[in-house]
């Protein structure tokens, strides 16, 4: 899979000092789903801005497409489609003449055919000739996403897509953007809901302080960081975890007598033998036994915390 996205060495500083981003250097391949993860001031939002042309890089260098986004303005443009976080749309426009005009901007002509496709894709070909001010805020967020794509970009940058809408529809956006994928188009998401990342990327990119903390496969990272735990509800309570389990570095819950231990995902060895043993040998009776695995989350957070 080639790259459709090239970032080397990447800075912004401003005037005041304030460092944005630090050399960040990140491939991005043509037709997969990257999240970009990070708490706010973190340089998503700053990133996105420079590969879409809005920032100018202080050093490095981004290309699209294999066109430099600073010398190749134009070119690398056209391939791109970005659906800002902010809603903003002509109120008394239709649906139907936003993309038109969008199109135009790009200097295309007008495509009826594939509007129409776009349109239906995003189930709002009903809604063409109504003025975006009549229409409800996911349907606005939707027309946001059509606009992006009317000129046919290659890469889609999604920067908080569903902010601020309900379950029930954060859902049905991310069908929206796997069924982009299959038709080929590469998307980046930046996310604040972990959940979201983890139900549709491909990779997964961490930021913190403007540096790329890591970029890697979702399920590989999971994997590779997270952490199991299993929770021992026992017949009788504790007084106190006995000496010899104290190797297993164990939480106890006198409210629901329960013992919890955690052990790496992807260990060799989990020790959950030696620990059965060992709390059969103190006489210990077991109750119940559930295992949980970490989430995206859970990694998320300590990554996060061990940077800070």
């Amino acid at each position: 899979m080639s790259s459709i996205v090239s970032i080397e060495n990447l800075s912004k500083r401003y005037d005041s000092g304030f460092e944005a981003l630090k050399s960040v250097n990140l491939e991005i391949q043509e037709g997969e789903i990257l999240a970009l993860l990070g708490p706010n001031g973190a340089g998503k939002t700053t990133l996105i801005s420079i590969i879409c042309g809005l920032v100018n890089p202080s050093s490095g260098a981004v290309r699209v497409g294999g066109f430099d986004v600073v010398k190749d303005f134009r070119e690398a443009r056209s391939l791109i489609g970005l659906v800002p976080q902010e809603i903003a749309l002509e109120p008394f426009q239709t649906v139907y003449d936003a993309l038109r005009f969008t199109r135009g901007l790009f200097g295309k002509r007008h495509d009826a055919g594939l509007l129409k496709s776009i349109l239906e894709k995003l189930s709002l070909w009903d809604k063409k000739d109504a003025k975006t001010m009549e229409l409800s805020g996911g349907m606005k967020r939707r027309v946001l996403i059509a606009k992006a794509l009317c000129h046919e970009p290659r890469v889609l940058f999604l920067d908080e897509p569903t902010a601020g809408v309900d379950v029930e529809l954060r859902k049905e956006m991310w069908e929206v953007v796997r069924q982009l994928k299959e038709d080929g188009v590469t998307i980046i998401l930046t996310t604040h809901y972990i959940d979201e990342a983890e139900a549709i990327a491909d990779r997964v990119g961490v930021i913190r302080n403007g540096e790329l903390l890591l970029v890697e496969k979702k399920e590989a990272l999971m994997q590779r960081m997270g952490q199991r735990q299993m929770r021992i509800e026992l017949i009788k309570p504790l007084d106190a975890i006995p000496e010899a389990l104290a190797r297993y570095n164990l939480d106890y819950s006198a409210e629901d007598r329960t013992l919890t231990y955690s052990y790496e995902a992807n260990g060799e060895r989990t020790g959950i033998a030696s620990l059965f043993a060992d709390l059969s040998k103190a006489g210990i009776v077991l109750r119940d036994v559930e295992t949980r695995q970490s989430s995206l989350e859970d990694i998320f957070v300590g990554l996060v915390e061990d940077k800070s």
